[in-house]
Order: C-alpha cells, then structure tokens, then sequence
C-alpha cells in the first residue's frame, strides 16, 4: 500500500484493483479519522499505516457512500479496534440490503444492519461539521454520497463524485452510477467550494478543480441522459 502525504492534515492510502483504490486518514487533535475503507484486503494496510504515521488512535470511520469497494476493510478494522462508522442516513437502507440501489435489481447489503450510524445533523437537515472535516451531500453516484471537505488544508475528498486521469477531471463510472444527471449537478460543489486539492477514490489527484468545471460539464452533461436509463445488474 502507497502512502501519501496530501497536505499539512491528510494522507492518502492506494493500492489497486485494477484501477486505483483511495481511502484517507485525517488527523484530528485526539487522534485519526478514517474516510472511506476500501477492500478488504487494504484492512492490514490501513491499520499499519495510522500506527506507523503515528497520529493517535483511529476514532471513526466516516464514509462516502456504501458501495463495496469504500467498505471493504470496515469489518476486519472494527475486529481490531471499535470506533463508530457514519454515513449519511439516505444511504443506510442501500448499503444494509434493506433496497435495492437503483439501476441494481437485486439489494445487496455491503455493511451489516445497525453497524453504522448517521452523520449528525441539524434541526433543518444540514450535515454539521465532523471534526475538521464538512460533509456535504452529493448525490447522484448513489442516493447517500457525501464528499468531505477540510477547509484548512483546501482539500476535498471526493469519494465517487469524479473519477480522474492525469490530473484531469472525469465522470463517475457509468456501470455503478445510479443517476448521472444527478451526479453532475452535485459536482457544483467544486464551485461553490473551490478546493485547492481534489481526491478521488479511482484516479489522481486533480489541482483547483473549479478551473476545470465547465468543461467538464460540458463534455459530459449531453451522455447523462442516455446512461441513467440503461440498467445494471
């Protein structure tokens, strides 16, 4: 496993499954957060790098969306050591098998019943802050999909919202998006918050991200309406 330091707060774990594989930890005064888990098999990986980084205990494991390759790693890591695991409370009954995520015909559950709790809110809805860390909902990629943004280090964890070559930005990827249009009106996130540093789960890091917004929007906004009609299995 690859372990890169993203900025003052942040490094990036990869390692790959035929395409690139990220997950995150953030350093928090009391110790170590977790975005995303990757596979299963990154488990021994992620453990071994919060105790060689030396950053404090691991506290939470917070996650983008449910899908199995950002929660691989949640079970082996919870045997080890229990912290708590969020995510955004739409997209639980996806990742519990309780519904099917859409364009999927069968449900099929990735974290077990109960095992994660929902990232706090307000009385209005709003995702509050975790830490260093703002969630903001991003849906499109699946119902729940959260993207993390630490505003001191200017860098946006991305999860699925994008995926990245060579610095530049791309689309989700079809096959497990469940509505592209959606998905590419939640990227105007990148506008609204203008990160220095954009990370993704599957490809590169991409730089002032906002610069590169209309075009890709333009390139991809004409193909959305044809993918989020064809079903996968």
């Amino acid at each position: 496993m690859k372990i890169v330091r993203l900025s003052d707060n942040i490094w990036s774990l990869k390692t790959w499954l035929l395409i690139p594989v990220h997950v995150w930890l953030v350093k928090e005064a009391d110790g170590v957060v977790l975005v995303d888990a990757g596979i299963s098999s990154m488990t021994k990986g992620i453990l071994s790098a919060i105790e060689k980084l030396g950053l404090g205990p691991l506290k939470a494991i917070v996650l983008t969306h449910g899908h199995s390759d950002h929660v691989g790693a949640v079970k082996g890591i919870l045997r080890h050591t229990t912290v708590p695991v969020y995510a955004h409370r739409i997209e639980m009954p996806y990742m519990e098998g309780k519904l099917p995520y859409p364009r999927r015909k069968k449900a099929a559950q990735s974290v077990a019943a109960g095992l994660a709790v929902p990232l706090p809110q307000s009385a209005s809805g709003e995702l509050l802050p975790f830490g260093s860390l703002q969630p903001y909902l991003t849906p499109g990629h699946s119902p729940g999909h959260v993207v993390y943004y630490h505003e001191k280090d200017g860098v946006l964890l991305a999860g699925d919202l994008f995926t990245s070559k060579r610095g530049k930005l791309n689309r989700p990827m079809p096959m497990f998006t469940a509505d592209m249009a959606e998905a590419l009106r939640s990227s105007a996130i990148v506008r609204k918050l203008r990160p220095k540093r954009l990370e993704v789960c599957h490809g590169s890091s991409v730089m002032n991200p906002a610069d590169q917004l209309d075009g890709y929007l333009g390139r991809h906004a004409a193909a959305a309406t044809g993918s989020a009609s064809s079903p996968s299995a």
